[in-house]
């Protein structure tokens, strides 16, 4: 079963030809990642589907026990966790011809390109691995009608540690950017 979600649609064979891979024509409706989800990104969601696994086989002991409350609550917890894992994989920046959509945990915004002034890269305070704790380093910003939104930084559990991958992300999302708006 392809998992398209985990991967930047580009060819293994080619990694000098990935950066212009996603030159996608005008009219290309099709939601894509720049770049790969960050070894720490799958990390934290291989975590997440191993505690998962725990709960689904508590889940068998309390059925088996005879207690159906326990049972379906260690089943609904566990589709909680295995929920979240998937969607922290599908965390981070999309692009289509219709305009940048930055989706997190919770919450997924999309911008249209119309309403994007400009897109560059800026050194600035950034949060290390989503935590509250900040350092000093660069972020894929986008300025448009409304206040800056901070789309990618070098710290975040797709990055850190991967500093070419940041900047051939940056580049790819400037480069849809630079295309696109109007």
């Amino acid at each position: 079963m392809p998992l398209s979600f985990l991967t930047d649609q580009s060819s293994e064979a080619a990694p000098t030809a990935r950066h212009h891979h996603h030159a996608a024509p005008d009219g290309d409706d099709r939601w894509t990642r720049p770049y790969r989800p960050g070894p720490w990104r799958v990390a934290i969601a291989s975590l997440l589907l191993v505690l998962a696994s725990y709960l689904l086989f508590a889940g068998v002991i309390e059925a088996a026990a005879g207690s159906a409350s326990g049972a379906g609550a260690c089943l609904g917890v566990a589709v909680l966790v295995i929920a979240g894992a998937l969607r922290s994989l599908r965390m981070g920046v999309w692009v289509s011809g219709r305009g940048v959509r930055q989706v997190g945990l919770l919450r997924t915004t999309t911008v249209p390109w119309r309403r994007v002034g400009t897109i560059r890269t800026a050194q600035q305070p950034v949060r290390w691995l989503a935590l509250p704790r900040t350092v000093q380093g660069q972020a894929l910003v986008l300025h448009g009608t409304g206040e800056p939104r901070t789309l990618i930084t070098d710290h975040n559990a797709d990055f850190l540690g991967r500093p070419e991958a940041f900047d051939l992300a940056a580049d790819t999302v400037e480069e849809w950017a630079a295309r696109h708006r109007r």
